[in-house]
């Protein structure tokens, strides 16, 4: 029975068109081969837009992760310091943190107006709270720190959107290249019923599917383009909101300590 049932299986299923997986993928398979030079063009086009753009992706993800990861660090050390010089040092360690570059831009200049202003004191090392006395260190220009932020905070904010307009030119152009593609196997496909002279369905719907092929290409590349760029773009609004809170933070421990 065993010997006997693979030859009638075979049989039944053949004729019942048992072979139709292999003969579907198959079909897939023929229809991609198939495909004018155009097709094929618009397919390599929208490839290397899939590629790149899941290149930023990942890129993006793996280092806003980071960031985040880091920024939260910066932050522990910061609040618990009682000196600006002991934040410094960690400063290196946590370079990936957008608040290090801020951090950094308003000691640079906080430091700079103190040494002006009491050459002889060692302003790296004055305390957020130091206690208050005749003589001790004041700012110039709170505004003047404010700006150095403000500048900080901007270059920042280009560092982390860096890329990030491509996945927005992926999610708009790609499905216009995928269209390309499609106006133009249709246009062929009419061609070929007017050379023929045939609308039977087989002689149509090969040219069609072929032309489809493009626009399915296009939308395939465009939808993760368009979800991960929101997604990207509003972790970079959460970046800066943190930035703005933490330069009003270290604003008020200016003004409040060394004016």
């Amino acid at each position: 029975m065993r010997t006997l049932g693979s030859p009638y299986l075979a049989l039944l299923l053949q004729a019942q068109g048992g072979v139709a997986p292999e003969g579907s993928s198959s079909t897939t398979l023929s229809l991609v081969a198939d495909l004018s030079s155009v097709s094929i063009g618009v397919l390599l086009v929208l490839v290397w837009f899939s590629i790149v753009s899941w290149s930023v992706i990942l890129h993006k993800w793996w280092t806003f992760r980071r960031s985040q990861r880091q920024t939260a660090s910066f932050l522990e050390v910061f609040r618990r310091s009682n000196k600006f010089s002991e934040v410094q040092a960690v400063c290196r360690s946590l370079a990936d943190a957008p608040l290090v570059g801020l951090f950094q831009a308003g000691y640079a200049e906080l430091t700079a107006q103190l040494r002006q202003a009491t050459p002889a004191a060692d302003a790296t090392g004055v305390a957020p709270n130091p206690h208050g006395g005749p003589g001790r260190p004041t700012l110039k220009s709170i505004t003047s720190v404010d700006r150095a932020l403000m500048r900080a905070s901007v270059v920042e904010v280009n560092k982390l959107e860096h890329r990030l307009p491509f996945l927005a030119t992926t999610a708009s152009i790609a499905p216009f290249i995928g269209l390309f593609g499609t106006v133009w196997g249709i246009m062929s496909a009419f061609q070929g019923i007017g050379q023929t002279g045939s609308t039977n369905l087989g002689v149509v719907a090969p040219g069609i599917a072929e032309a489809l092929v493009a626009t399915a290409a296009g939308l395939f590349v465009a939808i993760p383009a368009v979800y991960f760029y929101n997604d990207l773009s509003q972790r970079v609004k959460r970046f800066a909101s943190e930035m703005d809170d933490f330069a009003m933070e270290f604003l008020n421990i200016a003004e409040r300590n060394f004016t």
